[in-house]
């Protein structure tokens, strides 16, 4: 028996990453998923692998035409909604000096209202469906700050922000409302047309190396695992919450010249 079984969910920015292993691993355990994204060669190609549990919607995050349509695809193909995952997001490494009002609202556009629409228009279908749990995917630069990321780290909070106002908000109509905080992890890093990039990949490597006390970096199955604690039964008196997982990144640091 499935974690997720007769649930259904919807996933943005689902065509990769830690969306599209979320997508994965909600299919694995018994969940209907709407892929959705605006990568939609490989959102339509998992959705044919996952197969008749899974369809794929085209959905810009910042077009509230594009989540009404997605929630009523959902709908009509599965009958209710009852996970939302507001997982697509956007950033860039700029020095805060050189930043353009463009830079910082197009990332605070797709990562901080795109949450705030999906939020808002899951409400509707899980009042109906008797409830449901909303995970929205933060940071770690959504509890700490970070050089050359400022409009990445303010939507990362707003989202901290929102995720808790909500959860207040929502709780008497059954609705849980949580946020993810992933340190770094193994996805399409620094290449707009999406393939790997190997070198960008051996840079993090060697960051997180010397900056997690795990010492490595994640993988997107490791961020999917929680999202799937959050969407299941299982974090039942969870909502208004933060849960971090970034390899210990943010709990401090060594004391210098020790091993403890």
């Amino acid at each position: 028996m499935g974690r997720l079984n007769g649930r259904v969910a919807l996933v943005s920015g689902a065509a990769r990453g830690m969306g599209q292993a979320a997508a994965r691993i909600f299919a694995a355990e018994g969940a209907k998923v709407a892929i959705c994204d605006i990568v939609d060669d490989e959102g339509k190609a998992l959705a044919g692998e996952l197969g008749d549990c899974a369809l794929y919607q085209h959905l810009d995050v910042t077009s509230e035409a594009d989540w009404d349509a997605a929630a009523a695809a959902t709908v009509a193909a599965f009958g209710k909604l009852d996970i939302l995952v507001n997982n697509a997001g956007i950033g860039t490494l700029v020095p805060f000096d050189e930043m353009t009002l463009e830079d910082y609202r197009r990332i605070t556009e797709v990562n901080q209202t795109g949450v705030f629409l999906g939020m808002k228009t899951a409400i509707g279908p899980m009042t109906g469906a008797g409830g449901g749990s909303i995970i929205n995917i933060s940071s770690i630069d959504g509890i700490v700050g970070a050089n050359s990321v400022l409009p990445y780290v303010a939507s990362k909070f707003a989202v901290r922000g929102m995720t808790k106002a909500a959860a207040i908000e929502l709780a008497p109509r059954g609705i849980r409302v949580n946020s993810v905080h992933p340190g770094f992890i193994h996805t399409m890093i620094g290449n707009p047309e999406g393939t790997p990039n190997p070198d960008g990949r051996a840079l993090l490597d060697e960051f997180t190396g010397r900056t997690t006390p795990m010492g490595r970096t994640g993988e997107p199955e490791e961020i999917a695992k929680l999202v799937l604690f959050l969407a299941s039964d299982e974090s039942s008196y969870s909502t208004g919450s933060e849960f971090v997982a970034d390899g210990g990144m943010i709990a401090g640091h060594r004391s210098p010249g020790t091993d403890l």
